[in-house]
């Protein structure tokens, strides 16, 4: 069966209902425990450990490409990455062959915060996941799903762009 949107009389009278908010408070609850470990334990921010467990998962790579890979703006992968390296945590490589290009890699410090940080955010999502018992896997899929759905939705999207750094009059 498949749903129709509310008719303008049905409109619910909260936020409650709606899968994006429900998600965002999930986000912000289990979020803010990542935070804690991030930021009290290894003294990095939720946004640099994107950054460290992405390198560590798939290896050097140039910034926009990990700012495509993270889906965060090259602006602030880059403060992000400044970051990470005065923290000797990432080494900016020169790639051979073409001086412009620079790779980023974790340094051995920040593979040791991937190695310490990894297994505590897992058990973390473990725990949460707990709550749907046996429904774990459909759950999942179901997160796939809405996934493409909304990539699939992005690109169809004609949406006007926040104006972000300038105030408005």
């Amino acid at each position: 069966m498949t749903r129709r949107p509310h008719a303008a009389s049905a409109r619910p009278a909260s936020l409650d209902p709606l899968l994006l908010y429900r998600m965002s408070r999930v986000i912000a609850v289990a979020g803010s425990m990542v935070l804690r470990l991030c930021e009290g334990r290894f003294g990095i921010t939720r946004r640099e450990w994107r950054l460290i467990a992405t390198l560590a998962g798939k290896g050097p790579m140039g910034s926009s490409e990990l700012a495509q890979q993270t889906q965060l703006d090259r602006v602030r992968t880059s403060r992000a990455l400044g970051s990470l390296v005065d923290k000797g945590l990432v080494l900016r490589q020169r790639a051979s062959g073409d001086r412009r290009h620079v790779a980023v890699a974790l340094s051995e410090r920040g593979q040791g915060i991937y190695d310490a940080l990894y297994p505590l955010v897992t058990e973390l999502n473990e725990q949460l996941l707990q709550a749907l018992g046996e429904s774990q896997q459909p759950f999942l899929d179901g997160l796939d799903r809405l996934e493409a759905r909304a990539l699939e939705l992005a690109a169809q999207a004609e949406l006007p762009k926040a104006p972000r750094g300038r105030r408005s009059g």
